[in-house]
């Protein structure tokens, strides 16, 4: 089974924190038998049995891309000035689609991915984010991608269950929609969690206002001129005033993330209002132990079990009350075993991530789906 996956993120190298569930997704697909994975996408260190399908000239153009933020940051940032960015990066994906013609299955990643989808009637997977439903928001773009999915057997898999009912009535006549969740690296799960240091918060997110949400303005009661210490990672995309009683560090790699905060800290914030479709820092946290407060929205209501597995607050009363209950041992252990094996028998590893997508490709070819 030739799979050709493309991909507009990937890690640099082994601390660069961007893309890097792609990496680990392309490492489980290239290890199911009988698979041979090529990849378009930025440059960076390849795994086991993954081949390059990126030209030269098409990585430096896409490295260049990660570096400006990213295709959805620089629309978000320079509205129309960013518009050939768009019509490159759809030119370089028609590029590949038409040269890669040993391809069995389209694997592709965002939606905007599929819009220069040849006519060569080849199965597609399409993995989808919650960002992903902003495009379909821009006038026609519905449209662009109805016409590409409507030639192939297309299955749509958003990585969280709150996307299907938008996905059924834009796509759902003409595409199966099938959530998968993505895995976990077992990194995470080793986690040794003891002991906690009682005063140390973390959050950790891009700066933006969707995805800080209200962080500063509810947490600035319970920290600012107390002992309570959060710690804030992660890279500024967009200006933002940081309070001086916020320890910011900046983007923050896996590894540092998994061997000096995830360890000792009392839990994880995140109060975005940003929509997403399983945030992959908080399914991490989960798998380590590391009890998680985060604002009431669907992305989080998927993950968080009210109590159990972690704690959702609407307004700055329930936040402050999520933070006093995790400030009692007791309770924070209690939290912390729960979230660990729920990710555990949830989400598992890369390789059950790889596994729910081949029981994918193994129907296409059959229009029951069978």
């Amino acid at each position: 089974m030739n799979i050709l996956m493309v991909s507009t993120s990937y890690p640099a190298d082994e601390r660069d924190w961007r893309g890097v569930f792609i990496r680990h997704l392309a490492a489980g697909i290239a290890r199911l038998p009988g698979t041979r994975l090529r990849l378009w996408s930025p440059p960076g260190v390849l795994p086991y049995g993954v081949e390059a399908a990126t030209t030269p000239r098409e990585a430096n153009w896409l490295k260049a891309l990660m570096v400006a933020g990213g295709i959805s940051h620089l629309m978000r940032e320079n509205g129309w000035r960013a518009g050939l960015a768009p019509v490159r990066l759809i030119a370089g994906l028609r590029a590949c689609y038409k040269r890669e013609t040993v391809t069995d299955i389209y694997h592709i990643n965002w939606l905007q991915c599929a819009l220069p989808l040849p006519n060569d009637g080849k199965p597609a997977v399409v993995s989808i984010l919650g960002n992903d439903l902003n495009l379909l928001r821009l006038p026609g773009i519905k449209m662009l991608l109805r016409r590409r999915l409507r030639k192939r057997e297309s299955v749509l898999c958003p990585n969280a269950e709150w996307m299907v009912p938008l996905l059924k009535e834009a796509f759902g006549d003409i595409a199966r929609i099938v959530p998968v969740s993505f895995g976990i690296d077992d990194a995470w799960f080793k986690i040794h969690r003891a002991p906690v240091r009682p005063n140390r918060w973390i959050a950790v997110t891009r700066l933006t206002a969707n995805k800080l949400g209200p962080l500063f303005q509810w947490a600035e009661p319970l920290f600012s001129g107390s002992e309570r210490e959060l710690h804030l990672f992660g890279p500024m995309q967009e200006h933002t005033d940081i309070p001086p009683w916020v320890h910011y560090h900046g983007a923050a790699t896996p590894e540092d993330l998994a061997t000096t905060w995830f360890p000792d800290a009392r839990g994880l914030i995140t109060l975005s209002v940003h929509a997403e479709g399983r945030p992959q820092t908080m399914l991490e946290a989960m798998a380590s132990g590391l009890p998680i407060i985060a604002s009431n929205m669907p992305a989080h209501a998927t993950i968080i079990e009210h109590e159990r597995t972690g704690f959702l607050c609407s307004s700055p009363t329930e936040f402050t009350a999520s933070i006093h209950a995790l400030e009692s041992d007791d309770t924070a252990k209690r939290v912390s075993e729960q979230c660990r094996q729920w990710a555990k028998e949830t989400f598992g590893s890369w390789d059950d991530a790889a596994a729910r997508y081949a029981s994918i490709y193994a129907t296409l070819g059959n229009p029951h789906g069978e």
